[in-house]
């Protein structure tokens, strides 16, 4: 993750912000925060600055407003803004960066998950989810011989080589263990296809994704893994309705080693409130948790997984 930092010379909120990201970013040695100063109009604007300071994640801020526009002037955080500073509190901060951090995570480094084009990785990772959401099944021997064929390759070298980058999973006998964000087994995150099949997910997050992916309805069934409460999360034209409203996703912002079946899915889970994820968590100080509100989540599992099935 890259953060950028835009301000006029000798901004006084700059230093505020300085010390806010100091204490959220405390303990991550894997993130750099890139200072720069911005002196005139022409630059505010190429840059994207809407007053100083401006925060960028990724090359993108995510405090934009609409409306806003590009200035020189001392920035202002909508609701937060108070007569100490225009900077974004250490909670809201922290919110929006542990977004991020997730999505990261999920993202597998950058390399996301959708499988290349070259080798027919592409084309066979397409069939594997389409069997998964049109049959809720692995595919069979001849749909992947099918999407293999126009690459002249056998379906079992592509299979390999999906697996080796985790877009996948192959157990010991060959046979698919993941097909992020499906589970060939039966997991805590049951998922209703409308007019389509019943499917497990991987994680929570996985979840999430499917409804964006297919571009359809959706009834996701899950349970708090602290104690027990029924979970819904129900997708009724690209809109998501949970009970208990109160619900949260806890993610894990730490470095996955391995596959993520083996490694992080466990702990992408959904709770029925903040409370709970967090009594949760304290129980399993291994891992380094992130609580995400239902629109958070809900774009985790749109960002990661919405581009799969898509035309290119």
């Amino acid at each position: 993750m890259e953060l950028t930092v835009l301000a006029v010379p000798e901004c006084p909120l700059a230093e505020v912000l300085r010390g806010r990201l100091a204490e959220v970013l405390a303990g991550r040695n894997d993130v750099q925060v890139a200072w720069r100063e911005v002196s005139g109009q022409s630059e505010a604007v190429r840059l994207g600055m809407r007053g100083s300071p401006t925060l960028l994640v990724n090359g993108v801020d995510p405090f934009a407003r609409e409306g806003e526009t590009a200035s020189l002037s001392c920035r202002l955080y909508g609701p937060e803004q108070d007569a100490v500073s225009g900077v974004p509190s250490v909670e809201r901060l922290r919110a929006t960066l542990g977004e991020h951090f997730a999505a990261d995570v999920l993202a597998r480094g950058g390399r996301g998950r959708l499988a290349p084009a070259e080798g027919g990785q592409r084309a066979v990772q397409r069939a594997v989810l389409r069997a998964f959401a049109t049959h809720g099944r692995p595919p069979t021997d001849d749909e992947l011989a099918e999407a293999a064929a126009p690459f002249g390759l056998p379906p079992a070298d592509v299979l390999a080589q999906l697996s080796a980058a985790d877009y996948l999973v192959l157990g010991a006998d060959g046979r698919i263990r993941a097909a992020y964000p499906f589970s060939p087994v039966p997991t805590v995150h049951r998922v209703e296809i409308s007019g389509g099949p019943q499917v497990w997910a991987m994680c929570a997050v996985d979840a999430l994704g499917i409804a964006p992916m297919l571009g359809r309805d959706v009834e996701i069934r899950s349970a708090d893994p602290h104690n027990g409460r029924d979970i819904t999360v129900a997708f009724r034209d690209g809109a998501a309705v949970w009970e208990p409203e109160s619900a949260v996703v806890l993610v894990s912002t730490g470095a996955c080693s391995g596959p993520a079946v083996d490694a992080c899915c466990s702990s992408l889970n959904f709770f029925a409130d903040s409370a709970s994820a967090l009594r949760w968590a304290a129980d399993h100080p291994e891992i380094r948790g992130q609580v995400l509100g239902p629109r958070q989540a809900e774009l985790l599992g749109r960002e990661t997984f919405g581009p799969l099935l898509g035309e290119a």
